[in-house]
């Protein structure tokens, strides 16, 4: 476009002739070969944004082209010498049927170019829209949205989308749109509808920060106490902070199993994700973790692996942790594991959290 608007724009035509850029379709170097021809009059449109011109739900032949895929990633991160899992963490997290790793392009290309990772979600579109989609009136959708907060995945019906941004009857429309905006991912599979990333996650706080959310906010603002208390193996205090935690939260998010549980617990340790690649249900020698806190390699801190019982005993988490073969499942890792147990029992009502914690050092 400058190239036609404006001929004595050399340095547009340097740009394009520049290999700045990714070209995953073959349009740049078309473009560059029609540029002083007979074949110079071209249209080329773009997406505004990520996920707002592509659909996210079922992309079929287009996936790769829907966002960066692993492969380029890795190699973007040995070209700019720039750390691939804290990458993942910030803008990994969007999946196809395929390609089960899409990266927010834009935000890889502006994170190689300052050498940094940030959150770089794009400006043409503020966190005031993300905040109106999240305060509609429909029952569930600030519970579902405080479970992918935590860490959960929820099912959607992304049929009843009538593919405007003015039309909801339900949350599931809400939902599926943010999915199409690309603020959720979606696992077509499953059907499940779920937070992809760092950089994500930090629109949904910066909407709730200035919307009607503050019982949640004051969770998140003591996370990092919770995850300084762990760490030290204060189980004592641990618990009690999980106890104000789901008090803050209890209309929002109600525990009625452990998979609740872990949401709310996910929640709670919000600030870890700074530091740590969090998975659930993360597989052990024998059964699975529920949540496992792999630190990233700018941090020295210890990995956590966490168990939660439902309306059971500490004592039963002690000997779940015996029975399984966590350490196994860390193989290759050097360095302090903290095995975190957490029970919930809802006939104590005073103190309904309890948690042992266990260091081992390898």
């Amino acid at each position: 476009m400058g190239f036609y608007l404006n001929p004595d724009n050399d340095g547009f035509c340097q740009s394009i002739r520049s290999r700045i850029y990714v070209d995953k379709t073959g349009l740049i170097a078309y473009t560059n070969s029609c540029i002083n021809t007979e074949q110079k009059n071209v249209c080329v449109s773009r997406p505004r944004r990520f996920g707002k011109s592509m659909a996210l739900i079922d992309q079929k032949a287009l996936e790769e082209y829907t966002g960066f895929t692993e492969d380029e990633v890795q190699a973007l991160c040995e070209r700019y010498d720039m750390d691939f899992a804290g990458t993942s963490s910030w803008y990994d997290g969007y999946m196809f049927e395929k390609f089960q790793h899409i990266y927010n392009p834009r935000s890889v290309v502006e994170a190689m170019l300052c050498g940094k990772c940030s959150n770089y979600w794009t400006s043409t579109e503020v966190y005031d829209a993300l905040k109106i989609y999240m305060d509609m009136d429909f029952d569930g959708l600030r519970s579902d949205i405080v479970h992918m907060l935590g860490g959960g995945h929820v099912t959607i019906n992304t049929r009843s989308f009538r593919n405007d941004m003015h039309t909801f009857e339900t949350k599931d429309d809400v939902l599926t749109l943010l999915v199409h905006l690309g603020y959720l991912a979606y696992n077509s599979k499953k059907k499940e509808a779920f937070i992809p990333n760092k950089e994500i996650i930090e629109e949904f706080e910066n909407a709730m920060s200035v919307s009607g959310w503050p019982e949640v906010m004051r969770v998140l603002k003591a996370s990092e106490k919770l995850l300084e208390d762990t760490l030290r193996g204060d189980a004592q205090s641990v618990a009690e902070m999980l106890d104000r935690a789901h008090t803050e939260v209890a209309s929002i998010l109600t525990y009625n199993d452990e998979n609740s549980l872990g949401c709310g617990i996910g929640l709670a340790y919000y600030s870890a994700r700074k530091d740590y690649k969090i998975i659930r249900e993360f597989p052990t020698g024998k059964g699975f973790a529920d949540i496992v806190f792999l630190p990233l390699p700018h941090t020295s801190k210890p990995a956590l692996v966490v168990e939660l019982k439902y309306d059971k005993t500490v004592e039963t988490v002690l000997q779940q942790i015996r029975d399984r073969q966590y350490t196994q499942a860390l193989e290759g890792y050097s360095g302090e594991i903290l095995l975190v147990g957490i029970s919930y029992n809802k006939e104590n009502k005073d103190k309904p959290h309890s948690c042992v914690i266990q260091r081992l050092v390898f």
